[in-house]
């Protein structure tokens, strides 16, 4: 059985606490007086998209859950320099074991979030919907998807049980039985669960073509030109939805969404975000 969302969280921030504190925390041990109370601030150092507070904030709970925290900017907000996100009171001891994982995660998704909310922008007023990839960090899937979300993004698969995408190896495979992509659409359609979304990705136009004809869905153009979506767009017209996906960039994304792509799926706002600075302050 899945597990539901929050436990699978609390896991991953746990094994992030065991990773950076699971030896104790030596120097607070040394200096610290065990009783000492105070008050942290977390401060956006960048201007950016928030992500990962919950996420941080339990950081701090399952360290020690007599921290009183406060988040005061709420995830897919925007932040700027000297913004206050949260406030953290307690015992201090405790503020600063936390500190390290806590902004790792703030840092990490807001940066997805972040990048995220770039391309969303890149894309505004046209219909492409921006979607992630399964390029995310191995164990951070869930919160890196969240963060794409806050950032105003939509999630493709979450995993590979959560959607039918017919890739290039399996095309590769199949055609070693003989298959033509006509037989392979055809088989996933009969075999796949009643009223499931077929997608495939193809190299060429002719490909997209073929594919559309066959039934598919979803065509996903992988590495192919504005121009090339262009025409699949013209000659598909609606029979199938196209995914653009495979060297886009801030500079060319606005070419694809004008040709024609209902989405552009980008790995680079998971695997390539750059993380957005936060700091924590005793005040």
């Amino acid at each position: 059985m899945r597990q539901p969302f929050d436990e699978l969280v609390n896991k991953i921030v746990d094994l992030a606490l065991e990773e950076d504190t699971g030896n104790g925390d030596t120097t607070s041990e040394i200096l610290l007086p065990d009783n000492q109370q105070g008050k942290a601030a977390i401060i956006a150092k960048a201007e950016g998209v928030l992500a990962g507070g919950d996420t941080a904030k339990l950081a701090f709970l399952e360290v020690d859950p007599s921290l009183d925290v406060a988040i005061s900017i709420p995830d897919g907000s925007k932040v700027r320099p000297e913004d206050v996100v949260a406030t953290i009171e307690g015992n201090v001891a405790s503020i600063l074991k936390a500190e390290r994982v806590a902004l790792n995660f703030l840092c990490h998704l807001s940066g997805i979030a972040s990048e995220t909310a770039r391309y969303v922008a890149a894309v505004q007023g046209t219909a492409t919907i921006i979607t992630d990839t399964r390029k995310t960090s191995p164990g951070l899937r869930l919160l890196e998807k969240q963060a794409v979300r806050n950032g105003g993004g939509h999630n493709h698969r979450l995993n590979l049980a959560s959607g039918i995408l017919i890739k290039d190896n399996h095309i590769a495979a199949l055609r070693h039985l003989g298959m033509s992509l006509k037989d392979i659409v055809a088989k996933a359609r009969q075999n796949a669960p009643r009223g499931s979304t077929i997608e495939i990705e193809v190299n060429t136009i002719t490909e997209a073509l073929e594919a559309t004809r066959a039934g598919a869905d979803i065509i996903m153009l992988d590495n192919m030109t504005p121009d090339d979506l262009r025409q699949v767009s013209e000659l598909v017209s609606t029979q199938a939805k196209l995914e653009a996906s495979g060297g886009i960039s801030l500079d060319n994304i606005k070419a694809f969404a004008a040709a024609g792509a209902d989405y552009i799926s980008i790995g680079a706002i998971t695997h390539s975000a750059r993380a957005l600075d936060f700091s924590l302050k005793l005040i």
